[in-house]
Formats: C-alpha cells, sequence, structure tokens
C-alpha cells in the first residue's frame, strides 16, 4: 500500500502536466482559403499562399511565391507519378530517358509560366504594422495537360518516339480529367 501511494501521486502529476502542456499551444486560427473548396481536386491543382511585410506589395508577392511553390510542386509530383506509372505498365525500352524528358519539359512549363492560372480569391489585413495577404489560385488541369502537350510538340529536343509517349501520357491525363 504505502508504494501503490507514490505511484499514484506520481502518475496524478504526470497527467496534470500533460494537460496542462495543451494549452501552450495557442488558441487555433482559422486562416483564409482553407478548406476543400480551396484544395486540389480531380478538376483542378489549388495552392493558397501567405505573405507578411511591413509593405503591402511585398506581402503580396510573398503570398503569390508561396501559392505558386505550391502549385508547382503539385504538377510536378502529379507528373513524376503518372509518367513513372504509365513506363511501367507499357514496359517501355527507353523509359529512363522519355521520364528525364518529360521530367525537363514539366520544369520548362511551370517556369516559363503555370497555364490557365486563375486567381480565386485575395485577402490582405493590416495590423498598424505589418500587412498579410493571401491568396488562392487554381489552374485547371485539363489546360494544363493541353498546355504541355502543345510545348512538347514544339520542343525541338524531343524526338518523335518519346513526343508519342509523351502525347500518350498526357491524353490519358486529359480523358482522367473529363471523366
Amino acid at each position: 500500500m504505502k508504494v501503490l501511494k507514490p505511484t499514484l501521486y506520481f502518475l496524478s502529476f504526470l497527467f496534470l502536466i500533460s494537460c496542462s502542456s495543451k494549452s501552450h499551444l495557442g488558441e487555433k486560427v482559422k486562416e483564409p482559403f482553407t478548406g476543400s473548396k480551396y484544395e486540389s481536386s480531380s478538376r483542378y491543382f489549388r495552392g493558397t499562399g501567405k505573405g507578411v511585410s511591413i509593405k503591402d506589395n511585398i506581402a503580396r508577392s510573398k503570398a503569390d511565391l508561396d501559392a505558386k511553390n505550391q502549385l508547382a510542386s503539385q504538377v510536378s509530383t502529379t507528373m513524376k507519378n503518372v509518367t513513372d506509372q504509365y513506363l511501367g505498365q507499357t514496359e517501355n525500352e527507353n523509359s529512363t530517358e522519355v521520364a528525364d524528358k518529360f521530367q525537363s519539359l514539366t520544369r520548362e512549363v511551370m517556369n516559363t509560366g503555370l497555364a490557365d492560372l486563375r486567381k480565386i480569391g485575395e485577402e490582405k489585413y493590416h495590423d498598424g504594422t505589418n500587412y498579410t495577404v493571401f491568396v488562392a489560385y487554381e489552374i485547371n488541369k485539363n489546360a494544363m495537360f493541353r498546355f504541355m502537350k502543345k510545348q512538347a510538340k514544339t520542343d525541338s529536343k524531343i524526338d518523335k518516339q518519346t513526343l508519342k509517349t509523351i502525347e500518350d501520357i498526357l491524353d490519358r491525363q486529359i480523358a482522367e480529367t473529363e471523366e
């Protein structure tokens, strides 16, 4: 019984500490452009960004950059997964070369400008010192894939066989977004 009392005190102490540590997280804040309406779907890539600065134009630039980086990352990751899956299914003999050229095309498209990029929201706040800007963008996947297909056709570094494979991959993605 004497051993049980200190153990109970110790366990009670640990419980109290664990309960009180949760309050140190602070109050939960709901920022603009959160929720399923601002998340990527089968038809759209979506990205949100936040920027803070003492100058409103710099805050907006930071938010834009943040959102566009999210979009570019999503497009790149999606295209890598789709390419790997397609090349695995078709057992393409030059799959490494096709994958490299396709990733290069994806990066080139992202660097030249995101196709069909639309701002779906922007909010600006000022607390007396800093501006905080939130933005949300979306890209229609179908338009993005069609733009990539057009870019692939104009790329002189892509041979005919690789171009055919890239077009097949993009055609499958276009068909998937139209379903």
